[in-house]
């Protein structure tokens, strides 16, 4: 077979992909391209089909805004907040159940991964309940402490409190599944060895385990750091933002004005500004985990 043959049978391998990279390409560049160009344009509800161009106007009014830096902090409480307890409850979990002598570890392990069993919806929906202030079961048990009942979601620290919460009860199995994974990818024998040089518990945790665990670390914590901060529901189904817009984040207040007030143009603002924040913020988490040099 000459050059010119299989120059032909590789332009036609990659003819038989070109439909599905046009699809994909389709389905995803095009909202995004439309997306940027409504955000340049007065394109809302009262402009519906006569809209024009105005340039950087929209982007100015949310820059020079107090609402915008308050969204931005919102949603750094929101994804650091979140994130922190998530790989600290899942790493530790993680560790108990990758010890040999624990009996039962896969019984444990199928009730961990209990939260994540149920649709997220209807897990919110339950936790709306267990946070109310007359009849949730979250004052009721205070009250069995002698703790008067709070008002969860009516304040600003104790609904991010609530929010937090919730979000680390449903999400604690993901990060408990993949540190689990990861940790009894590290060979047996590194430990047994490290046991003849005398080496105790924190010896090895602190000279093996946690060396060894660095990328899946660092991995995981960048795909959560990226979920959370675009992470809807908890939010929008157990404040929608309140009190006042204390606990919204950008997602949420993005999805509120299109979806509730027909202003389709800032919608697609917010929405590109939070996207180019969140993209050089996982380049950063990247960059100093080295999570690229591990996986290339």
């Amino acid at each position: 077979m000459d050059s010119l043959q299989k120059l032909d049978r590789v332009f036609i391998q990659y003819l038989y992909l070109l439909p599905i990279i046009a699809i994909a390409l389709f389905l995803f560049l095009y909202p995004v391209a439309y997306a940027v160009y409504i955000s340049f344009t007065n394109f809302n509800l009262y402009h519906l089909f006569h809209y024009t161009f105005v340039g950087l106007k929209i982007y100015e009014q949310l820059l020079t805004s107090g609402t915008f830096y308050t969204l931005l902090l919102n949603t750094v409480i929101w994804t650091v907040g979140s994130l922190i307890p998530m790989v600290l409850v899942g790493f530790i979990l993680a560790l108990i159940l990758n010890q040999r002598d624990i009996k039962g570890r896969n019984a444990f392990f199928t009730l961990l991964l209990v939260p994540w069993a149920f649709p997220a919806y209807i897990s919110l929906v339950i936790w709306y309940g267990m946070w109310n202030y007359e009849y949730g079961i979250v004052n009721k048990f205070l009250g069995l402490l002698g703790i008067p009942p709070i008002n969860w979601l009516t304040f600003t620290n104790t609904a991010w409190a609530a929010l937090i919460l919730t979000n680390l009860w449903l999400s604690f199995p993901y990060y408990t599944a993949v540190f689990l994974s990861s940790l009894q990818s590290i060979p047996t024998e590194l430990y047994d060895i490290a046991v003849v040089d005398g080496a105790n518990a924190w010896h090895k945790f602190r000279y093996i385990t946690l060396p060894l665990m660095r990328s899946a670390i660092a991995f995981v914590s960048v795909g959560g750091f990226v979920f959370t901060w675009n992470n809807f529901y908890p939010i929008y189904i157990l404040t929608g933002g309140g009190p006042g817009i204390s606990t919204d984040i950008l997602i949420v207040y993005t999805y509120q004005e299109a979806f509730s007030y027909g202003y389709y143009n800032i919608a697609a603002a917010y929405s590109v500004i939070s996207t180019i924040i969140l993209a050089i913020m996982a380049i950063l988490m990247l960059r100093v985990g080295r999570v690229l040099e591990v996986i290339t």
